[in-house]
């Protein structure tokens, strides 16, 4: 009998490691596994790592993604999000599909395109890992470029800043400075479990204006 790993099932919370993967067997397994699944992928070090995420964490990122789209909006500046998409350089043999993620910055640069080629196209500007059942490993996103990488483990947001290609811890965020994104982002988060998303927003929008 013929195996694949389309075939396999990963329980909510759990994750898979295939190690001594090169990259085209590792192009192979995306191409297997299709764009419409429930895992989420990552590669680096010639391994891959297949994680099947849990509701709650699935609902600590669609919170965590309205806020940072409220604030956009409310900024007025034009963004990009593109949630899980896979972010892959070959010649850098890494490969991340994060939680969440956005253009910013670099949005007019990557606008309206059907496909993102990270050996052409900037990184996006801020990405977003929930790390409910396991930690994110920087390898990928600091060899990738991305800018800023936000990590938030159901009761604290980290943020990361990406200098002289190594992720420093900071306060504040670059994309949000001045906003006190560290205490605010868990307080909303959890506020919208016991009131709701829509007056979670509401109420966000009306401390927002304090610093904006």
């Amino acid at each position: 009998m013929q195996f694949n790993l389309s075939q396999l099932e990963i329980p909510a919370g759990n994750q898979l490691l295939l190690r001594n993967v090169d990259w085209e067997s590792f192009e192979q397994l995306l191409e297997e596994l299709g764009d419409n699944r429930g895992t989420r992928l990552s590669f680096s070090d010639n391994t891959v790592e297949i994680m099947a995420p849990m509701a709650v964490h699935e609902d600590d990122k669609s919170m965590i993604s309205d806020l940072i789209k409220t604030m956009l909006d409310e900024m007025g500046i034009e963004f990009r999000a593109l949630a899980s998409t896979t972010f892959k350089n070959k010649q850098m043999t890494q490969a991340v599909e994060p939680d969440e993620c956005f253009y910013i910055q670099n949005e007019e640069k990557t606008r309206g395109k059907a496909k993102i080629d990270l050996e052409q196209d900037p990184p996006p500007d801020l990405a977003i890992e929930i790390d409910l059942t396991s930690r994110t490993h920087f390898n990928n996103y600091e060899k990738l470029g991305v800018p800023e990488l936000w990590r938030f483990d159901g009761k604290s947001l980290n943020i990361n800043i990406l200098q002289n290609n190594v992720y420093i811890e900071s306060s504040q965020s670059r994309q949000f400075p001045n906003i006190p994104l560290k205490e605010a982002i868990p307080r909303f988060v959890e506020e919208s479990k016991t009131h709701g998303r829509s007056k979670m927003i509401k109420s966000f929008k009306l401390w927002l204006k304090d610093y904006l």
